[in-house]
């Protein structure tokens, strides 16, 4: 691979965008409203100032655009999707996460058959989208164990996407042949130096080689790139930034790839972790706002760490993609249909609305849930063909 986001990067550092972001005036807002308004190209420093303080009182300007801009590029559909954990034995120690390896958690792993069981739950919902989730452990679940666990699924989803460890090109490579079709990597935080102390011991620790997976699932034969920083590690202005400059770089460098952001808040979860950089709700309406006028044809996915009323309300501003009916343990889709205790989750949700309800919730802010917007070449799909 020759140039990657890992180069792109220290063009724009800490301080500068710090000053950037601080130093934005209601001029460069107007002018970054006024680009939009008449379609045009917003360039990274109108997204700053759209980030800044400054940007604030314009929300509603904001909304109305980002509504609108929306609508224009992806009509009234909302896709639903779910997470399925397929594993939470970790090596890493990130100091944020309720699977720190230090944490003392019950760990479990699911096999072959109890991996379909999961999907057969999932698909029963109606959901044809699921996102496959695991620890960092590739002795236990290495790229062979995700890709069984994928062919074991795929008869009931078109559409299966990864959130795992960082892996080579030709591990991604050999997901995507067995019917993996999106990738989603958070960085966590792009402040490298505070990102070495999240991360004090693990394979997860490497920074560069985490900042350039993206790169390498793209130039693998993803069909789909989803990049995010967990907002309240950093500054979140900073993260926000520099995450809508990951999606941009992924969108120019490989544009048969379809770019998605997550906007992930930070959430209670097993463990300690008191340095925390808050990201208020209002803040997050004003990066997804933003975010949308930036990257007008990029996907955003809002998780259930958001309460229902801010996920039903964003609905409308900028927002293509929502989970429901989620579990963040180990499969706790079947533990639950059982009436059973499940494993520890990840984290806590604040969502808890199944797919029925999620699809009635969705409806009444005038948009439509999608269950399948993807379907495979290949007949290994067989589940929910009219879905």
């Amino acid at each position: 691979m020759s140039r990657c986001f890992a180069d792109v990067l220290p063009e724009w550092p800490l301080e500068d965008v710090e000053a950037g972001l601080a130093s934005a005036t209601s001029g460069d807002v107007l002018r970054a409203l006024e680009t939009a308004q008449a379609g045009g190209r917003l360039e990274a420093r109108d997204y700053m100032a759209l980030l800044s303080p400054v940007a604030s009182p314009y929300l509603e300007d904001m909304a109305r655009l980002a509504r609108e801009v929306t609508l224009r590029q992806f009509g009234r559909a909302v896709q639903l999707f779910t997470p399925l954990y397929l594993a939470n034995y970790c090596t890493n120690q990130c100091v944020y996460c309720g699977f720190n390896t230090k944490n003392h958690i019950h760990r479990s792993m699911l096999t072959m058959d109890e991996v379909e069981a999961e999907g057969k739950a999932i698909a029963a919902t109606g959901l044809r989208n699921i996102l496959l989730l695991t620890g960092d452990a590739p002795k236990l679940t290495g790229p062979d164990y995700i890709a069984e666990a994928a062919r074991r699924l795929r008869p009931y989803f078109p559409s299966i996407g990864i959130e795992v460890y960082s892996m080579t090109e030709d591990e991604y490579r050999m997901l995507v042949e067995a019917g993996v079709d999106s990738f989603t990597m958070f960085q966590e935080t792009y402040n490298e130096g505070l990102y070495a102390r999240l991360h004090p011991a693990g394979p997860k620790r490497d920074f560069r080689f985490r900042l350039n997976a993206p790169d390498r699932a793209a130039a693998a034969g993803m069909r789909c790139v989803n990049v995010g920083a967990l907002l309240g590690l950093d500054q979140w202005r900073r993260d926000a930034f520099y995450t809508g400059l990951h999606a941009d770089w992924i969108q120019r460098a490989y544009p048969g790839v379809e770019v998605a952001v997550s906007a992930p808040r930070m959430r209670p979860h097993e463990g300690s972790f008191n340095d925390i950089h808050p990201a208020s709700e209002r803040d997050l309406v004003q990066y997804i706002q933003a975010l949308r006028l930036y990257l007008p044809s990029a996907g955003i996915t809002l998780s259930t760490r958001e309460r229902p009323f801010l996920r039903d309300r964003l609905i409308g501003l900028g927002i293509t993609k929502i989970s429901a009916g989620v579990s963040t343990a180990v499969g706790g889709h079947v533990h639950a249909e059982n009436g059973e205790e499940h494993d520890t989750a990840q984290f806590e949700i604040a969502d808890d609305r199944n797919v029925d309800q999620m699809m009635a919730a969705i409806a009444a802010q005038g948009y439509q849930p999608v269950f399948k917007a993807w379907e495979p070449l290949d007949e290994t799909y067989a589940c929910g063909q009219s879905a």
